[in-house]
């Protein structure tokens, strides 16, 4: 499977990193792991479309893994595609229905686009025929243990400590015939944690926080270092680590070098800070 970083940034508006969006492809499928803002024109560069994405799986739903879903869902749309499959915690069913319901913040717009003449003439030309629908997302909301089955993968997860109980957050594991992937979403460590990215091929872990830097201590407690998630993933026997989510007084050249340096230390050579736009094959130990 391959995995391309369409967003390796916070919330912080940065232009050097988008907010959270990572791409697995594998087989006919292409799923979306969050979608924070700037993910969809980084899929663009990418050289994809979105309508070519047939899963979208959220971890969360803090603004900066989710703030381009209503962007990426109108635009597929707008490409003729079919509804796209949306998993993630509650409350994501309203919030779509807040978007896209008949008195949704973008009923304006898809009345326009759906009962004016010029533009259903628009849509004919397109290829389109009429009535035109409007974007109808199938959204399923998930809890820590759901699982989902592909054509050729397999989805786990569990519960991500992080932002509980106002927002429910988790992380996910997906396992090919011959690769294993652990997207880490916002996650305290934890025994649930370090059983999910067992063995993993790829864990890719966010780092909101670098080694020896003044926290409040409750902070402390849920924000990981790099030295504290390359030791876990070492344990869990991972192959390959990937650290995300950094923070723009975290990225000077100096803090990076430091923060790998600290990885291969403590977990060994095959693990690095991930940039918008790299590309991964991740493959089992035997392939």
């Amino acid at each position: 499977m391959k995995l391309t970083i369409l967003g390796s940034g916070s919330p912080e508006a940065y232009i050097r990193r988008a907010s959270s969006g990572y791409l697995i492809e594998t087989g006919k499928d292409k799923i979306l792991f969050d979608c924070g803002g700037g993910v969809v024109d980084n899929l663009l560069r990418a050289g994809l479309r979105p309508s070519d994405i047939t899963h979208l799986v959220f971890s969360h739903l803090h603004s900066d893994h989710m703030m381009d879903y209503a962007r990426l869902v109108h635009a597929a749309w707008d490409e003729g595609a079919p509804p796209l499959k949306v998993y993630g915690p509650a409350p994501i069913a309203r919030i779509t229905q807040g978007y896209f319901g008949k008195d949704g913040v973008m009923s304006h717009d898809l009345r326009a686009r759906t009962e004016l003449v010029p533009s259903q003439e628009v849509w004919k030309a397109r290829g389109g025929t009429l009535p035109r629908p409007w974007p109808a997302p199938d959204v399923i909301e998930i809890t820590p243990g759901f699982t989902l089955k592909g054509d050729s993968w397999a989805l786990t997860s569990c519960q991500a400590p992080h932002a509980q109980p106002v927002l429910e957050c988790m992380a996910f594991r997906l396992e090919t015939d011959g690769a294993s992937f652990v997207y880490s979403g916002d996650a305290a460590l934890s025994p649930e944690m370090e059983a999910l990215i067992k063995g993993a091929d790829t864990l890719l872990h966010w780092c909101y926080r670098l080694d020896d830097v003044p926290a409040h201590p409750m902070m402390v407690k849920m924000t990981p270092t790099p030295s504290q998630i390359g030791r876990m993933a070492k344990r869990a026997g991972v192959g390959q680590l990937l650290l995300t989510h950094f923070r723009i007084q975290m990225d000077g050249p100096k803090d990076q070098a430091r923060a790998v340096q600290i990885l291969h230390s403590d977990f060994g050579s095959n693990a690095e800070i991930v940039e918008d736009l790299n590309t991964y094959q991740i493959s089992g130990p035997d392939v």
